[in-house]
């Protein structure tokens, strides 16, 4: 059913700009621009949503679903490759927006039912996509402006994108089609602005932006990217800290000359740190990956998690309940399900890089495990719990 608008024409002002006849119909304007940006930004978004989806399910992971504790540098790849592609669909997003704007000054507003619903959708897309890829850039550098959570804001905002862009592609695909590729016979570029310019700046600003930006997850590229908000080989022991043991408050716990660890099960039992030390000593070499995008790789020791649960009594596949020192913090309290109990790469780490851990890495002991997000690598662990 269309809807009968019949609306005055802009005035006089609003026809000199971009509203005048004729206005935006360049090829930097035109359909097939708008598809070829689009078959870089669509691809980008898509392992955004993906990768994120998955980090989001490994930090808040159901007790039905198993997920697999190797390779032990599957969660370094995964969220260094969201991060990498959310920084990057930031200049695709705005090339995508710069050359669509001019049908936000369409006149009439909406012809119709259907195309007011387009528009609307449109608009939802937009505000999705500039909230996801925004507070994520914030996040990267720990800046939160806000006063809603950014874990479940960001999740389910994306839920949001995925659905609007999904009702885009489907609405537009007819033009889509059309213009994927390139009509046979028609000129590379047509007079006017160069479309083929156009790519080659958004694929540099691209190149750039990864290049400056991606060495805090490959570290090979650290000193050349100089805009990453961390160097893989700054920090205490050198390995980066992102909460400090002030910012946690744990000075007085962690400090305690008869600090113990406190295992609870079947056989329950408390060790001092010497008792721990005192015990057979695993070492792993385990990235430690955040979700921030950073990520570094560091030699760990200490006591295998699998030989305290079954010295607690605790059987195979058992989970285990980890409580941090740290009281104010949503992770302060971690489940580890037992694809990770039962591995024997997981510790109960003692000693970092050759040296007994930093505070700010979390003395007097600390969880390492392979393929974990770091927020999930307790610090300064007080208690441990097995759950059956």
């Amino acid at each position: 059913m269309k809807l009968d608008i019949r609306l005055p024409e802009p005035p006089a002002a609003l026809r000199r700009g971009p509203f005048r006849a004729g206005a935006f119909r360049d090829t930097l304007h035109d359909p097939r621009t708008a598809v070829v940006v689009g078959r870089l930004l669509g691809p980008a978004f898509l392992i955004c949503f993906l990768t994120g989806l998955y980090s989001h399910v490994l930090q808040h992971q159901p007790h039905w679903l198993a997920l697999p504790a190797r390779p032990v540098w599957g969660y370094r790849l995964t969220q260094g490759l969201h991060v990498a592609t959310g920084i990057a669909a930031v200049p695709l997003l705005l090339v995508k927006l710069w050359v669509v704007y001019p049908h936000l000054f369409a006149w009439p507003p909406a012809k119709s039912v259907v195309h007011a619903l387009e528009r609307l959708s449109v608009a939802v897309l937009m505000m999705a996509a500039i909230f996801e890829l925004g507070t994520g850039l914030l996040n990267v550098v720990q800046w939160y402006p806000w006063p809603f959570p950014f874990v479940p804001a960001h999740y389910w905002i994306a839920w949001v994108a995925a659905g609007a862009i999904t009702l885009h592609v489907a609405v537009k695909l007819p033009l889509i089609v059309a213009h994927w590729r390139r009509p046979r016979g028609a000129p590379a570029d047509p007079q006017g602005p160069s479309r083929r310019g156009l790519l080659t700046v958004l694929g540099a600003g691209v190149g750039v932006v990864t290049l400056a930006t991606v060495g805090q997850t490959v570290t090979p590229l650290g000193r050349v990217s100089v805009l990453a908000p961390r160097r893989a080989d700054l920090g205490p022991q050198g390995l980066p800290v992102n909460r400090t043991a002030a910012a946690a408050g744990v000075f007085a716990a962690v400090r305690d000359p008869g600090w113990r660890l406190e295992v609870a099960g079947p056989r329950p039992f408390a060790l001092s740190r010497a008792e721990l030390l005192a015990m057979p000593q695993s070492r792993s070499v385990l990235p430690i990956t955040c979700v921030e995008g950073w990520s570094a790789s560091a030699h760990w020791s200490g006591v295998r998690i699998r030989d305290l649960l079954e010295r607690a009594g605790a059987a195979p596949g058992d989970r285990l309940r980890v409580f941090s020192h740290e009281r104010f913090s949503p992770y302060s309290v971690m489940d580890m399900p037992g694809e990770w109990t039962d591995d024997p790469l997981t510790l109960l780490a003692l000693m970092l890089n050759g040296a007994p851990l930093a505070e700010d890495h979390g003395y007097p002991a600390r969880i390492i495990a392979p393929n974990r997000p770091g927020v999930l690598q307790t610090k300064w662990v007080a208690r441990m719990e097995v759950v059956r």
